[in-house]
C-alpha cells in the first residue's frame, strides 16, 4: 500500500469459560446472607467497552492526563473506554528528563485514574527514538545500554503489576522497502542487538506483564510488516520473550486499510504473539470513515489472539490529526457514525446521537479475603442528572470464577469471565448519589483484581 505521509504521533507537550457452581458450605452461609448466584445470557452491551469486553477483548483511547480535569472528557472515557494508554506522559522524556532523576507525576494520574475505574492500562514506551531527551542521544555506547537498561528497569518497577501491556521498543524499522532498521541512537551504537536486549530486560522487571513491540505502516503484507514479522519468528524460535506486537493503524484515504489487514494479523498472530492494535485513526466523516473503522473492528474480531483496539483519542478537537476529524467522538463529545458502527461490529446496541444527560461512573474495592476466595466492591455513582437504571461488567482472569453476587442482577458472557450487572429491582439515584454491589471471587490460585467496564446509565 501507499507509504502514509505525516502520521507520526505529535506530542502534546511544545517540543518535537462455564460457570462454576457455589461451593456447598459457602453457598449456604451466602444465601443466609441473601446472596444470589445467577447465570442467563447477556443482553446487547451499550458502550465500546462493555460490547468488547463481551467478546473477550478491551476498547481503549489514548489519554492526556492535562486533559482529565475537563468533565465532558473524563465522562466519555469513563462510560465509554475499558482500557487506557497515555499519550506522552510515559514517554522517555517525560518520566527521565534528567539521567537517574525520574518524574511520574503526570502518568501516575493517569494510572491511578484507570485503576479507580477497573480500567487496563497499555504502557506507551519504553524505547524510542523520539521524544528522548538531548542527554541520551550523547552517550557513548556501554553508557548508552546502562542507561537504556535502568530505564526500562527502573520504569516498569516503578508501575510493577499495573501495566497489562508495555510497547517495550516502538518504531525501530525504517519506512520504504528496505525492510532496514531506523537510524537511531540505540540502533546506532548498540546494534540489531539492543531490541532483543531490550525485552529482556523487561521481562526481568515485570514477568507479568505483556511485552509488546509496537509500529505503524505494518497494517498490511509490506517490506516493513515482513522486517518486523521475521524478527518476531526470531525472537520466538529463539525464546526471546516476546507477547504481542502493535499496529498502530493511522488510516487516511491516501493511505486505507489495506485489504489484507485481517490476514496480517493473522500471520502474526500464527507465530505465537497477541496482536493489538493500539493506536487507531482513521481521518474522514460520514460512511466513508465508518465502514472502515468496522472493517478494522470485525478484523480484530476475526483474529482470535487480537485481544484489544485502541483508538489514538478520545474526540476530534484533540486528536493530532484534528483537522481529519478521525475519531469516534467529535469536538463536542457527540458519537459519529464510527462509534454506532464500531460499537454494531462489537454485537452492542445504543444510540449513534449524541447521548443524553444521564451517566454514571463506577469504582472497586477490594473487601474481604481469604487463602481461596475474596470479595469485590463495586460503587455505582449517578453523574450530574438524576437516573433510573445503570448497567456495568466485571471482568475476572480466568481460572477466577465468580461464585456469588449481592445487591444487583447478574448476566453472564459465554465464558462465565464476564459479569454484567444491573439494579437488583430500583435503580434510581439522584444526581451524585451512590450505590454498590458485591460478589466473591474464588481465586483459584488467582490473586488479580477484577477489571471494571464503563458505566451506562439510562
Amino acid at each position: 500500500m501507499a507509504t502514509r505521509t505525516s502520521i507520526r504521533k505529535a506530542p502534546e507537550r511544545p517540543h518535537p469459560r462455564p460457570r462454576t457452581a457455589l461451593i456447598l458450605g459457602l453457598a449456604g452461609l451466602l444465601a443466609a446472607a441473601g446472596v444470589t448466584a445467577l447465570s442467563a445470557p447477556a443482553q446487547a452491551a451499550s458502550t465500546l467497552g462493555a460490547a468488547a469486553a463481551e467478546k473477550g477483548r478491551y476498547f481503549g483511547t489514548a489519554v492526556a492526563a492535562n486533559h482529565l480535569g475537563e468533565s465532558a472528557y473524563a465522562n466519555t472515557l469513563n462510560t465509554e473506554f475499558n482500557s487506557v494508554t497515555p499519550e506522552n506522559e510515559m514517554k522517555w522524556d517525560a518520566v527521565e528528563p534528567s539521567r537517574g532523576s525520574f518524574s511520574y507525576g503526570s502518568a501516575d494520574q493517569i494510572v491511578n485514574h484507570a485503576q479507580s475505574r477497573g480500567m487496563k492500562v497499555r504502557g506507551h514506551t519504553l524505547v524510542w527514538h523520539s521524544q528522548l531527551p538531548g542527554w541520551v542521544g550523547s552517550l557513548g555506547a556501554a553508557d548508552l545500554r546502562t542507561a537504556m537498561n535502568n530505564h526500562i528497569t527502573q520504569v516498569m518497577t516503578h508501575w510493577k503489576g499495573k501495566i497489562h501491556s508495555w510497547d517495550v521498543v516502538n518504531e525501530a524499522f525504517q519506512d520504504g522497502s528496505s525492510g532496514a532498521r531506523r537510524s537511531s541512537p540505540f540502533q546506532d551504537k548498540l546494534g540489531n542487538g539492543f531490541i532483543e536486549e531490550a525485552f529482556r530486560t523487561a521481562r526481568a522487571a515485570d514477568p507479568a506483564a505483556k511485552l509488546c513491540y509496537n509500529d505503524y505502516n505494518t497494517d498490511g503484507v509490506n517490506a516493513k510488516s515482513n522486517a518486523v514479522y521475521n524478527m518476531v519468528r526470531d525472537f520466538k524460535a529463539r525464546g526471546v520473550p516476546i507477547d504481542c506486537v502493535g499496529f498502530q493503524s493511522h488510516f487516511n484515504s491516501a493511505s486505507p486499510v489495506p485489504s489484507d489487514y485481517q490476514a496480517n494479523l493473522q500471520r502474526f498472530a500464527d507465530l505465537g504473539v497477541d496482536v493489538q492494535i493500539t493506536e487507531l485513526d482513521i481521518e474522514g466523516s460520514g460512511s466513508a470513515q465508518a465502514t472502515s473503522y468496522s472493517n478494522v473492528v470485525k478484523a480484530c474480531l476475526a483474529v482470535t489472539r487480537c485481544t484489544g483496539v485502541t483508538v489514538w483519542g478520545v474526540t476530534d478537537k484533540y486528536s493530532w490529526r484534528a483537522s481529519g476529524t478521525p475519531l469516534l467522538f467529535d469536538g463536542n463529545y457527540n458519537k459519529k457514525p464510527a462509534y454506532t458502527a464500531v460499537l454494531t461490529a462489537l454485537g452492542g446496541s445504543g444510540s449513534g446521537g449524541g447521548g443524553g444527560s444521564a451517566s454514571c461512573s463506577v469504582s472497586y474495592s477490594k473487601q474481604e479475603e481469604w487463602s481461596d476466595r475474596f470479595n469485590g466492591k463495586v460503587t455505582v455513582t449517578a453523574g450530574s442528572s438524576a437516573i433510573i437504571g445503570w448497567t456495568t461488567t466485571v471482568t475476572v482472569t480466568s481460572p477466577q470464577k465468580i461464585s456469588a453476587t449481592w445487591n444487583g442482577t447478574p448476566t453472564w458472557d459465554s465464558s462465565g469471565n464476564v459479569m454484567t450487572m444491573r439494579p437488583n429491582g430500583n435503580g434510581s439515584l439522584a444526581a451524585g448519589a451512590s450505590t454498590s454491589f458485591g460478589f466473591t471471587v474464588m481465586k483459584n490460585g488467582n490473586s488479580a483484581a477484577p477489571v471494571l467496564g464503563s458505566c451506562t446509565a439510562s
